[in-house]
């Protein structure tokens, strides 16, 4: 990070300047290449701390006043970085908003798909009675089939509900 120190009616100490610079690292782990100008000056018997950050083509400021001047460049560095993570989040939403839509158009092109197997499905088939299976198609009222092997033939069977949403009709193989 480049960082230019400025003081107005006031006197940059070595000590400052290396607060500040120690201060900016918390900023600068968001950024690979960041500019920073920093402002210091007093009025009256208030110490003013001005922080502006470039980076990425985006600007951040931040300007306080506390008694101490340690204390306003801390509470510049904290308003700074929540501008940023403010700014990163909403960069970030703005990204994912962006590949939902992507996701959209694909799953558009997907429905346009005729006669073609999209979707395959594994379940376990158990051997049992067909009252059983229709006991069990209960049980899942989201599922409107359920495949298992006929004990009275062992046969492949489907149990599956009919359209009345009452009644269960049953498929068994001839041969």
């Amino acid at each position: 990070m480049k960082i230019k120190i400025t003081g107005k009616e006031l006197k940059i100490t070595e000590a400052i300047n290396d607060y500040v610079e120690r201060k900016l690292d918390r900023i600068d782990k968001y950024f690979e290449d960041s500019e920073a100008e920093v402002t210091l000056r007093t009025e009256k018997n208030e110490q003013i701390a001005e922080i502006y950050v470039t980076a990425n083509g985006e600007k951040y400021r931040a300007v306080t006043e506390d008694k101490d001047m340690y204390a306003s460049i801390d509470k510049d560095i904290d308003i700074l970085e929540g501008q940023i993570r403010k700014a990163k989040t909403k960069k970030e939403k703005m990204m994912k908003d962006s590949s939902i839509k992507t996701m959209e158009t694909i799953d558009d092109k997907i429905s346009e798909i005729q006669d073609e197997i999209i979707k395959t499905s594994y379940y376990e088939i158990k051997p049992m009675l067909p009252e059983d299976a229709v006991l069990k198609l209960k049980e899942k009222p989201t599922h409107n089939f359920l495949t298992f092997i006929n004990v009275e033939t062992g046969k492949v069977n489907v149990i599956h509900k009919l359209k009345d949403g009452k009644n269960y009709g049953l498929v068994e193989p001839e041969a």
